[in-house]
């Protein structure tokens, strides 16, 4: 059973040992393996040696900043591939490795046992069996009284039955030497809490959340509308930058390159006189104020990610006291943020080749323990493909020795390889091109990518359905039953996903060939109706108390497509580990009624200790039970209705 796609091998010194081909491991052991606290982690390797002695093994892990190992054994399962599992019960950043050693008494006992069968004579290999108790010296209390013990039985007895007990055959096993011990080298784990891979996101921009045109929302708006992002099921509420907005080179509305008078600016442009990245803008209230809003959240069992965006506006606090990390063009004018042919005069990117490039991480890393201390445990992290990956490695590192419960969402929209290359190296999570998959054989084929192997193991998707920089094009129609179907599909798809507000009101209006949101809150205030008449809102919360019941939903490995024979009509079944929850979905991608069969296959459900067939669905949303004939489901999808449909499976 061959899950690893990496060779990974320890060569003993003389050659005596070969530990290869280890799962799980991310490029040779190069970058963490990414994991759930309490969730048992299987390992496989192959280990062999010459000869035929006995050979033993043991699968070791400890926190990197703890000292003692822990160890259980590992068991041969087949053609030289040994397994073991074990359970974190911590989260935080781990290293396990794997060890292998001869089993010299066992060798011995082996080969006693064979004389004994053919009739031998064994007074001298008693005598080795013996000799070799009395090396015994590394094992515990128990262990080495058991191995005296029975020693003595012998010297008393002249027999070798006392020798051959399983108790000191368990015994030796603990205490005997290990002069050929072999270690693989130590392979990075990283444990985390169960919202690095669970959870539905709702964006928003705090300083649109005023019940009044016009005026500047503020953290106490925010609070007010908790409920009502409580109700439809979030688990994160995700602020827009927070920060004082530049006042140098403002954006308009519509992203003009001149801002009228009132006009906030984009909350990108981060810094001005008030302060920069460790600071809130001042008409959202004070440090206190979004202190009270991070405690409103627990009661409604939600918590909030802010976003970081490593740019400043040109009159950020940082230009005037370290002008050195920034730099300048060849006439000494200041070098704006540029994405040819696109220019962005209201801000300037950091040098991170500067000559004080050390005091600048410093900075950031301290503007993300800011943060943690306030309160704040995820930050998503705008464009972090533009700046050093060394850095993000370095930064994450910092911040998760000194808080491992912290996660971090890569917002990077950008070649397949690079975004990957970012989970590798730290990200808890990362931003896809879901929002642009609309066909069923290219939603599967990106699906079946994200949960192969080895990417199932460090790429932790976030299926966002739109953002405020992307109005997707299948979504500027404003038809109802697309944006149910886009909500069903990431929801469903994926464990964690998100959505940005107004998706809720089927807000669709974009710039003319575009996918951007016409008059966009990036550059001006809005204020909505939240209950406005035609939203989604009931659906959204009846998607998301989905998810919350059902464990088969909370992940996103255990995901396998069925054949549904319609072009327009994707079908997958997904299940929790150990097959006690096992829920079917069907999902429209086009308008039209659809009649289909959702064949179940070789599925099955874990029912008392009992994996049995899929005898009948209950449906998720009305409570409806099927029985299932043939092997399958005959369903009738009208996505004008409801694009999507979710079944639980019961044996």
């Amino acid at each position: 059973m061959n899950k690893s796609t990496q060779a990974f091998q320890t060569v003993a010194a003389g050659g005596a040992f070969h530990i290869e081909d280890i799962y799980p491991i991310i490029d040779g052991g190069r970058f963490p393996v990414k994991r759930i606290v309490g969730e048992p982690i299987e390992v496989w390797a192959d280990i062999y040696r010459d000869g035929h002695d006995v050979m033993a093994a043991a699968l070791i892990w400890r926190r990197e900043q703890d000292q003692d190992w822990q160890r259980t054994p590992m068991r041969h399962f087949a053609n030289d591939r040994w397994t073991a599992t074990f359970v974190p019960d911590a989260i935080g950043r781990y290293v396990y490795a794997i060890e292998a050693w001869t089993d010299e008494f066992a060798t011995w006992r082996h080969g006693v046992e064979l004389k004994l069968k053919a009739g031998q004579d064994v007074t001298l290999d008693a005598l080795e069996g013996a000799g070799m108790l009395t090396r015994a010296v590394h094992g515990g209390a128990e262990a080495l009284a058991t191995v005296h013990r029975q020693c003595e039985n012998y010297l008393q007895t002249g027999e070798v039955a006392p020798l051959l007990a399983p108790d000191l055959r368990d015994a030796m096993a603990e205490s005997q030497a290990r002069p050929d011990l072999t270690r693989s080298a130590l392979l990075p784990l990283m444990i985390d809490r169960d919202r690095a891979r669970n959870g539905a996101w709702y964006e928003m921009v705090p300083r649109s959340q005023s019940k009044v045109p016009g005026q500047h929302g503020t953290f106490r708006d925010c609070i007010e509308r908790l409920p009502d992002i409580a109700a439809m099921g979030f688990d994160v509420l995700y602020f827009t930058p927070i920060h004082p907005i530049g006042r140098v080179n403002r954006k308009g509305r519509n992203n003009a390159l001149k801002a009228d008078p009132g006009d906030p600016g984009s909350p990108y442009a981060i810094g001005a006189e008030e302060g920069g990245h460790d600071a809130v803008h001042p008409e959202l209230g004070t440090l206190d104020d979004f202190r009270a809003l991070l405690d409103a959240c627990k009661v409604v069992n939600m918590e909030v990610a802010l976003d970081i965006a490593v740019q400043c506006s040109p009159d950020h606090p940082w230009l005037k006291q370290h002008p050195s990390w920034f730099k300048r063009r060849p006439d000494g004018s200041m070098k704006y943020a540029e994405n040819p042919p696109k220019k962005y005069e209201d801000i300037v990117n950091p040098d991170f080749s500067c000559d004080d490039a050390g005091s600048l991480w410093n900075a950031l890393r301290d503007v993300i323990l800011f943060w943690v201390d306030q309160g704040v445990k995820i930050f998503r992290i705008d464009n972090p493909h533009t700046k050093p990956l060394r850095f993000w490695e370095w930064m994450i590192r910092e911040v998760q020795l000194r808080h491992p419960d912290v996660l971090f969402l890569a917002e990077a929209f950008t070649r397949p390889k690079l975004m990957k290359g970012l989970a590798k190296l730290g990200f808890s999570q990362s931003y896809t091109y879901f929002t642009w998959r609309t066909q069923k054989w290219e939603i599967e084929e990106y699906l079946r990518e994200l949960t192969r192997y080895p990417e199932r193991d460090f790429y932790r998707p976030n299926f966002f359905v739109n953002t405020p920089d992307i109005l997707p094009f299948h979504l500027q129609g404003g038809e109802t039953w697309m944006f149910k179907a886009r909500l069903g599909l990431a929801a469903m798809l994926s464990s964690t996903y998100g959505i940005y507000n107004g998706f809720e009101l089927i807000e669709h209006e974009p710039i003319p060939g575009k996918e951007e949101y016409l008059d966009s809150e990036k550059y001006e205030i809005k204020v909505r109706d939240w209950d406005k008449p035609g939203n989604i809102k009931p659906y959204i919360r009846d998607i998301n108390r989905a998810r919350r019941a059902n464990p088969a939903l909370q992940q996103i490995s255990n995901l396998r497509f069925v054949d549904i024979q319609d072009p327009d009509v994707t079908g997958f079944i997904k299940y929790s580990n150990d097959l006690t929850n096992v829920v079917a979905c069907a999902i429209a991608l086009s308008a039209e009624p659809h009649e289909v069969w959702f064949p179940f296959g070789d599925t099955q459900v874990e029912v008392g200790g009992e994996r049995r067939a899929v005898a009948a669905v209950e449906n998720i949303l009305t409570g409806e039970r099927f029985g299932v004939e043939w092997g399958g489901l005959h369903l009738r999808i009208d996505p004008q209705r409801d694009p999507a449909t979710l079944f639980r499976c019961l044996a």
